[in-house]
């Protein structure tokens, strides 16, 4: 078995399997500036190492991810340049997973949350257990669901649906995730690692050439249907959201009512 060293991250390769695990379990499996980062070099080790035709992507303990770490986005004094860096690294992040020359498969338990619900959009294949709850918290925090996380939601679920979940911000569950078009398979959450380990299984009898050509060809032309080239700009909304005091203050509010509730 190979790793890949990493502080946020366990990733091992074994034959023609691959596996990312989001290993901060204490906090949910934030996705940090750091944790990006590392799934951008995660996602190139895999593809140095050709043998490994399939990557399953999961999070460690009670959730996949708490989503976006905001910790790396609280203070507006932050220097521009370093703050425009730190927004980007969430887009960055999605193109590498979804660019990797293996299959990926998440494997989606728990709590599902914003840039976690763009990190399992950008994987080829996805899997829920039926518990599974899923938010995109991030116009109620005051700032644009960012990362690609638009064109890959409307790639997947269409344009109507995915403005009712991106501006009202309402939580759903995975019954509807899967018949929105989310998710390939929901299963009880005793089964999730048996429904995984059956895909995983029947993918990596293929040959390595005719399923990453079949993954490159499908998106292509999703990629002439809904791109995603332009959300190199996303970074620039996030930090000019960052500095609005109106978007500012409903992040406030936002954070007291979670706090009250809980």
């Amino acid at each position: 078995m190979k790793r890949f060293s990493a502080t946020t991250l366990e990733v091992t390769a074994a034959g023609p399997r691959g596996t990312i695990t989001l290993n901060r379990p204490d906090k949910l499996n934030p996705l940090s500036t750091r944790t990006l980062g590392e799934l951008v070099e995660a996602a190139r080790w895999f593809d140095g190492h050709p043998a490994v035709k399939v990557v399953t992507i999961a999070g460690a303990g009670r959730a996949f991810s708490a989503g976006a770490d905001l910790a790396d986005l609280a203070d507006p004094g932050t220097d521009a340049g370093a703050l425009r860096v730190a927004a980007d690294a969430g887009r960055r992040m999605a193109d590498a997973v979804e660019a990797m020359n293996a299959v990926t498969v998440a494997r989606l338990h728990g709590h599902c949350v914003g840039g976690g619900l763009v990190l399992a959009a950008a994987c080829d294949l996805r899997i829920a257990a039926e518990s599974t709850r899923f938010s995109i918290p991030e116009v109620d925090l005051g700032i644009p669901l960012a990362w690609g996380g638009i064109p890959r939601l409307v790639r997947e679920i269409g344009a109507a649906r995915t403005k009712e979940l991106v501006l009202t911000c309402r939580p759903f569950d995975a019954a509807e995730a899967l018949s929105l078009g989310l998710l390939n398979r929901v299963v009880p959450e005793a089964e999730l690692d048996a429904a995984v380990e059956e895909m995983v299984a029947a993918l990596v009898t293929k040959s390595a050439l005719t399923l990453t050509a079949t993954k490159r060809h499908t998106n292509a032309v999703t990629a002439q249907m809904v791109g995603t080239a332009r959300s190199w700009s996303d970074a620039d909304t996030l930090v000019t959201a960052v500095h609005d005091p109106e978007s500012r203050r409903a992040a406030a509010d936002y954070l007291a009512r979670v706090r009250k509730r809980s």
